[in-house]
């Protein structure tokens, strides 16, 4: 399972299938496979392919205001929010899904949760830094928890579903990046609350003024075609194998 589930899209994104046909095209002196692997990196590095590709998973769940959603038990802010290798009592170094903390964060303190959750080991972990980060923001001690060490979106789902039977939860927002949203809540399905889910930390945005510049190959646009064709790997993995 692990195999299938983190190596095997190694070798399927863009830049493992590049490898594979400039490796046979040297073995075989097959051109074609020079010529599909030239191809394939021009393609999956322009911003019309991975914004498309992105879009399709964005677009899944709509955009909506902290205003509108309804009262909750508590807020789950899904893991991958601080640069790794970070050395504690340093100024915080935030990833590009800042946006799921910065959304949790306001959902507790605008009445909308009760509790904001992470995800980590509570000896130390990236969900304890991000409760420190909370509680220095103003949100009580009492209303943070971290519930427990995760590897991947299907532990955090377990752990959510644990610590809802434990605290009685019944309703719980969800919040992570746009385009992670269909396989995450694909994957809280069997976590036993009523979900909510909250889409932030968009990145299928055209260049606007300038759309010509979506067509010139950049590692940019070849990062968001990685990251939508891995997401949608991993929703085809879970729906063959289950979590």
């Amino acid at each position: 399972m692990l195999f299938f589930n983190k190596l095997l899209p190694a070798f399927v994104l863009p830049i493992g299938v590049v490898t594979l046909l400039i490796l046979l095209a040297g073995w075989k002196k097959w051109r074609w496979a020079a010529w599909l692997a030239a191809a394939t990196l021009l393609a999956s590095s322009t911003g019309v392919v991975g914004n498309a590709l992105l879009r399709s998973l964005e677009n899944a769940y709509p955009a909506r205001s902290i205003a509108s959603l309804p009262e909750a038990d508590a807020v789950l802010v899904l893991g991958g929010v601080l640069s790794p290798g970070k050395a504690t009592g340093l100024v915080t170094e935030w990833s590009e899904a800042v946006e799921r903390f910065e959304a949790g964060v306001e959902i507790v303190q605008r009445g909308k949760a009760r509790l904001v959750l992470f995800t980590g080991d509570p000896r130390g972990s990236e969900g304890s830094a991000l409760q420190r980060e909370a509680i220095e923001r103003g949100v009580p001690r009492e209303r943070t928890a971290v519930i427990g060490a995760v590897g991947n979106t299907a532990d955090e789902a377990a752990q959510l579903k644990r610590y809802a039977q434990q605290h009685g939860l019944k309703r719980v927002v969800l919040v992570t990046s746009a385009w992670h949203l269909p396989r995450a809540m694909r994957l809280f399905q069997g976590a036993g609350v009523e979900l909510t889910p909250f889409p932030v930390d968009y990145r299928a945005l055209p260049n606007a003024g300038l759309p010509y510049l979506d067509w010139i190959p950049n590692a940019g646009a070849l990062g968001k075609t990685e990251t939508a064709l891995r997401e949608c790997y991993g929703i085809a993995f879970y729906a063959v194998f289950g979590h």
